[in-house]
């Protein structure tokens, strides 16, 4: 078995308003040495180990888990327990 782990975030050039939101809050928290924030989401995927598998889980990002024209995504593939 594979444990997958997929990241989605906002591209660069997409304001992220939630991230802005976070800083603010926490510089209010008087933690004034965080400089950025971005906001993000995570899934965690269990695959049985297969030839396609990096095929399906780009797939699976680009229809299901993101937004192509505003997040991107990266994965790590791991032996899961």
């Amino acid at each position: 078995m594979k444990l997958v782990k997929v990241y989605v975030t906002l591209k660069p050039s997409v304001l992220d308003a939630q991230g802005e939101a976070i800083k603010s809050a926490i510089q209010t928290m008087d933690y004034d040495k965080v400089s950025d924030v971005h906001m993000g989401k995570y899934f965690e995927l269990n695959f049985e180990d297969y030839p396609e598998l990096d095929k399906d889980i780009d797939a699976i990002c680009d229809n299901l888990l993101t937004n192509p024209n505003i997040e991107t995504y990266r994965y790590e593939i791991l032996e899961a327990e």
